[in-house]
């Protein structure tokens, strides 16, 4: 039997990363439930503490996760008291469309805070190696 499976990545900031790489693969955010929320608080589940607002919105403080929109991928980022100290062993690769686009997709992502760590290549294939805005590894190509 195959299982599904999401991607976790630990986060000082999950909402703000959930922003930055939903727009860096073209996915979605998953919305809020400001009335469940609302709800478990009520009863008692929940209190004030595990919540934020972000955008204006009422969401866990915990999490936020973003969605392929066709396809049941699913990357959740998790709130974590420590920061990154060492090299992903897990890295996305984000296909930019072919070595047409790498470029013009290198200037937007820095535009946007990635920062450039190097470049790479083997046989035909090249790639450029940069981290997000708390630091992991991903690269394009």
């Amino acid at each position: 039997m195959a299982y599904d499976f999401q991607v976790t990545v630990d986060s000082a900031e999950p909402h703000t990363q959930a922003d930055w790489w939903a727009e860096t693969l073209g996915w979605t955010v998953e919305p809020s439930d400001e009335a469940f929320i609302r709800e478990m608080i009520a009863k008692g589940y929940a209190m004030e503490s595990d919540t934020a607002l972000h955008r204006g919105v009422l969401v866990w403080r915990e999490g936020a996760a973003i969605s392929h929109p066709e396809t049941s991928r699913r990357v959740l980022f998790q709130l974590v008291p420590e920061g990154k100290t060492v090299k992903n062993r897990l890295h996305f690769d984000v296909r930019v469309g072919g070595p047409e686009n790498m470029e013009k997709e290198f200037a937007k992502l820095q535009a946007r805070g990635a920062t450039f760590l190097h470049r790479g290549s083997q046989g035909p294939n090249r790639w450029i190696t940069l981290a997000d805005p708390e630091g992991n590894e991903f690269c394009i190509g």
